[in-house]
């Protein structure tokens, strides 16, 4: 009787066993299984959120293919496995049809939040980036004017146009506007000063600041990488011979809202600060914002003898040293035109 209790005892202990090897294996299998989606699915983990909670929350949603982590014990069993899932950090994460919870769960204690992406491009306002920022999604909008953005970053000057850097900056959710335009504004100083250091002995230019508003009148002129430092050069002699600039974008820029997409003569006689058709010199601020190659042509100018240049209406500009050439090339750029 003793005997055939103790073989009942044995059989029922390797049934279990058995059940439970099982029952381990299946869960092991669960955890590599691979979420239950068909696009990529943004989930956010907020402050007081854990581990727990948020396998809850994957779970409700219909995430996984097995119904075990339902059950607090197999959610315990999993985070006694994998201590190291428990840290789960706030933010906003993009989980894929790839991954597993393990992997879910890996991204989230990593801290790898999704990625958003801001193009500010080359000759851009800070009027324009302001507004563009401000559409951005999940971007705290933290600046409500320019005046808050001077006051944010302690400009010296009134106006901040050119002071920040064109680029492509990432953010996750919780950044602010003013977050990337820090950024913009510490990588323009680095440029800036580097194009400084570098540039070429003798410029008319008594400043940093004073390169960089040239370096946006360049940035305005000229899409074509090789004119950019002959635009500089044109500049830079007329600067050098006491010449007015004479350039159609600084009128642009005085002009603010009024501009409706053609300078009239009228516009040309009207003295405004940015009137280079008027005022002597560079005008008081940049006009907009300089990318790299604009900076570094502003610093070192082709060593070319032109005083003038306008469109060919192909693209590019033709470069004259004198008046008479250049009114030839005005009157072939308006046949081209018409």
């Amino acid at each position: 009787m003793l005997k055939r209790l103790g073989l009942l005892i044995v059989a029922l202990l390797v049934v279990a066993l058995a059940a439970a090897v099982l029952l381990y294996q299946d869960f092991q299998r669960s955890l590599s299984t691979e979420l239950r989606l068909t696009a990529p699915q943004e989930f956010e983990v907020v402050r007081g959120d854990s581990a727990r909670s948020v396998i809850a929350e994957m779970t409700d949603k219909g995430w996984f293919e097995a119904q075990y982590l339902s059950n607090r014990w197999h959610t315990s069993l999993l985070l006694r496995l994998y201590p190291q899932l428990a840290g789960v950090k706030t933010g906003l994460y993009e989980l894929t049809p790839q991954m597993t919870l393990i992997d879910a769960l890996n991204l989230m204690v990593d801290g790898k939040q999704k990625k958003f992406y801001i193009t500010l491009v080359e000759g851009g306002t800070i009027k324009q980036w302001m507004a563009q920022l401000h559409q951005q999604h999940y971007l705290q909008q933290q600046l409500t004017s320019i005046e808050d953005l001077v006051d944010a970053l302690a400009i010296e000057q009134a106006n901040p146009e050119g002071w920040f850097y064109p680029s492509t900056y990432q953010y996750h959710k919780g950044h602010s506007d003013l977050d990337i335009l820090k950024r913009a504004y510490q990588q323009m100083q680095r440029h800036l000063d580097t194009a400084w250091q570098q540039r070429q002995a003798q410029l008319p230019l008594k400043s940093p600041y004073e390169l960089l508003i040239l370096a946006s009148i360049i940035e305005k002129e000229t899409a074509v990488a090789d004119e950019r430092d002959w635009v500089s050069a044109v500049f830079i002699n007329r600067l050098n011979k006491g010449m007015r600039l004479q350039t159609d974008p600084t009128v642009i820029y005085g002009l603010g809202e009024r501009y409706k997409g053609n300078i009239t003569r009228a516009h040309l006689r009207e003295k405004t600060p940015y009137n280079t058709y008027r005022i002597n010199g560079l005008p008081p601020t940049p006009i907009a914002s300089a990318g790299l190659a604009s900076l570094k042509a502003a610093a070192n100018p082709a060593d070319v003898p032109y005083l003038y240049f306008v469109a060919t209406g192909k693209g590019g500009h033709k470069f004259s040293t004198n008046l008479a050439d250049h009114n030839k090339a005005v009157k072939e750029y308006l046949r081209t035109i018409r």
